[in-house]
């Protein structure tokens, strides 16, 4: 498994201007087109810009070949050996497209040959599940790309296109028979025959091909979208978080990070290949025009007066991208009732604030009355001095949680993948006295210590920090900084390992022609950060005091071969909490509960199951065989669904203020219900209390911070 992160966007400049990347190389009589453009900026910037650049040669470009062909086929079900073959004369032309301005011949040629395989692809498969399939004989079909090589002719091709279409096809088929099985007493219980349940199952097959096909040979998946592919496979074969991105890509990421956009206020759900809306937010442009309502599906989306796009088979994201645009702007949207008329709404884009984005705590009781706080990014808006910062906003949290008198705080930094950092050194002094949070190398060596400036401490209580193996980035500069003044108790798992700092640049502002139209950004990696204690969390991460089973296996930086190496600094000068945490007496205390905690056992054995899963190369097409790996498989797996029954109800609560406040949107009541529903019965979070409470108990009476000596 692979994680795309969100990243740490620090407020520095790069030490390169705009004009060190005007296109000198072009003359007055061939000015560069549009990917020209952009290949030439990459290609300077990465040389010129990028934290620890490889050398851009032709070691460097079969690197991106290779990389770029996966991303074009990644399933090997549309080039045959041959396309790969004559691609391969290009491999090394990367470095020359991108540093000397040669045409871009790899691009074109593999765009040529893509589009010519999908659309004999789009022939073969209707023919082939026009026909019933035989589930009697023995059979098997191999799924992993990595195993597989590209077919040697169209014959093969056409042949694994027939043993997947027919695997597709089992699993339709049983997932029928077995709804039939559940069926069966009830009074319209009608029985389908195996043969009528075959016919059904290659039709819900095709109609997923369809989709498929119909995604991948529209407009939506145009040669932008090949081409912003490519740039990404020479991107991060730089370093896993040096990201190309298009236009709308790098609006939807600016968005993300400043937790608010400019839209309609309507929440969306992909289903069965249609675009349909769950809840109208409360305030906005679609809530005060009152014509769309929940149920609702969107068929089409249309700028202004242009030409409206079909986006049947569009993923949420994509959908969301042509919705949201510039505030003020108009946006049509031809829609299907519930009642089933056809209807166009224009709406005018307005400002959407996302709640749900940010910080949000609550109160669990017990033992001891213990503050809890979910942080889901370390979101910043840098374009707004007043727009949403987590530091803040952890800030007002801490208030309200020390109004209601709580004996220590639980912060969870699960599942957060990062972003600002001028806000996790702000966040970190909340809870140490003034110093240093984290130390950053630039390109050229040189490291800085970027420290807290505030001497006051927002809260001195007992604290504990939840992690998992994706925490990433920021996560781990707080964590990491948390454990090495031993403020904190760190729970979880070893942490993601992205020790790295990355800056958006706008790659239009290197251009004096507007010609080109918008040509998107650059997400490049500048820096690299380090813990006070001189150690990069790069690849290793941070290691968590109080070790727990993870569920997860195969996460993590390592396992990018791409990705930067680990290495250390000298430690900054910084002096330790004045009560250090007992660590080895609260990890005793763990241990002896985790090894006699049943969820936990299962937990473990459920990580076994998906490694033995994970190694099964082939999978059988006889339909009793398969019938009978999938009924052992799901009796394996199915002990972790139930692992979370084996934990007791946690007693935790919405603080009233915040409950008053939610009080007139019915559906924001309901998520937060929900939010409150998945952590009543949460292993992790159940046994980050239970170590919450032992660090309650031998760090009574109250703590006061208190100068050591330096370390």
């Amino acid at each position: 498994m692979r994680m795309k992160l969100k990243v740490i966007i620090p407020v520095l400049l790069i030490t390169v201007s705009a004009g060190v990347f005007a296109f000198n190389r072009y003359g007055a009589g061939d000015p560069p087109g549009r990917y020209e453009a952009v290949m030439s900026l990459v290609g300077q910037i990465l040389k010129e810009g990028h934290y620890q650049p490889k050398d851009i040669n032709d070691a460097f470009s079969k690197e991106v070949f290779n990389k770029y062909l996966k991303s074009l086929d990644p399933e090997k079900k549309f080039l045959l050996q041959s396309d790969v073959v004559k691609l391969r004369t290009l491999e090394t032309h990367v470095d020359d497209e991108l540093m000397n301005g040669a045409p871009l011949e790899l691009f074109a040629a593999t765009t040529e040959v893509i589009k010519k395989r999908v659309a004999e692809a789009a022939a073969i498969y209707p023919a082939l599940l026009e026909q019933p399939f035989d589930f009697a004989k023995n059979e098997k079909v191999v799924l992993d790309p990595e195993v597989l090589d590209f077919p040697k002719d169209e014959a093969a091709r056409k042949e694994a296109w027939r043993k997947v279409l027919k695997y597709r096809t089992l699993e339709k088929l049983v997932d029928l028979q077995e709804i039939q099985e559940k069926e069966k007493g009830k009074p319209d219980f009608k029985p389908k025959t195996d043969a009528a349940m075959e016919i059904e199952a290659r039709a819900k097959v095709k109609k997923i091909y369809d989709r498929y096909f119909e995604r991948l040979q529209s407009k939506k998946e145009n040669d932008d979208d090949r081409f912003a592919m490519y740039v990404n496979a020479i991107t991060t074969t730089m370093d896993p978080h040096t990201d190309y991105m298009p236009p709308a890509d790098k609006r939807y990421f600016q968005e993300m990070m400043a937790g608010k956009f400019y839209g309609i206020g309507a929440q969306l759900l992909e289903e069965d290949g249609r675009i349909k809306i769950t809840s109208i937010v409360t305030g906005s442009p679609s809530w005060k025009q009152g014509k769309l309502k929940a149920g609702d599906v969107i068929m089409k989306v249309a700028q202004g007066d242009k030409e409206p796009v079909d986006i049947t088979g569009y993923a949420v994201e994509d959908a969301v991208k042509l919705i949201r645009g510039a505030q003020g702007t108009e946006v049509r949207m031809t829609v299907k009732s519930t009642d089933g008329t056809v209807k166009e709404v224009a709406i005018i884009r307005d400002e959407i604030i996302l709640d749900e984005t940010f910080a949000k705590s609550a109160i669990i009781n017990g033992e001891h009355k213990i503050g809890y706080i979910y942080l889901p990014d370390f979101y910043a808006d840098f374009n707004d001095r007043d727009g949403a910062s987590c530091a803040k906003d952890v800030a007002k949290e801490i208030k309200k949680l020390k109004a209601e008198n709580v004996e220590g705080i639980i912060l969870d930094l699960r599942f957060n993948p990062g972003g600002s950092l001028p806000d996790v050194v702000e966040m970190a002094g909340l809870f140490v006295p003034d110093g240093p949070m984290v130390q950053v190398r630039s390109r050229g060596g040189r490291v800085q210590v970027q420290s807290d400036r505030d001497k006051s401490v927002q809260y001195d209580g007992p604290l504990a920090i939840m992690v998992n193996e994706y925490s990433a980035s920021a996560s781990e500069i707080m964590a990491a900084a948390m454990q090495d003044y031993k403020r904190a108790v760190i729970i979880g798992s070893t942490s993601f390992g992205k020790g790295t700092v990355q800056r958006l640049l706008e790659l239009d502002g290197f251009v004096k022609t507007d010609a080109l139209g918008s040509l998107g950004g650059l997400k490049l990696t500048v820096q690299k950060f380090y813990r006070i204690n001189g150690g990069s969390t790069q690849l290793k991460g941070v290691e968590a005091d109080i070790q727990l089973p993870d569920p997860y296996y195969e996460v993590g930086e390592r396992k990018d071969k791409d990705a930067l190496k680990w290495d250390e600094v000298p430690k900054a000068n910084y002096a330790t909490w004045g009560y250090p945490v007992d660590v080895n007496a609260l990890k005793k205390k763990s241990e002896a509960r985790v090894a006699n905690n049943e969820a936990f056992k299962m937990i473990k054995e459920n990580v076994g199951t998906l490694k033995k899963l994970d190694q099964q190369k082939d999978y059988s097409l006889n339909l009793q065989t398969y019938k009978s790996e999938q009924k052992a498989n799901a009796a394996a797996l199915k002990k972790y669904d139930t692992a979370n029954d084996k934990v007791k109800d946690l007693n935790i609560t919405s603080l009233k203020q915040d409950l008053d406040r939610l009080s007139g949107d019915s559906a924001k009541l309901a998520r937060n219900k929900d939010w409150l529903r998945l952590r009543t019965k949460d292993v992790y979070l159940d046994e980050a209390v239970n170590v919450m409470n032992d660090l309650i108990g031998i760090s009574f009476p109250k703590l006061k911070p208190a100068t050591s000596a330096a370390n």
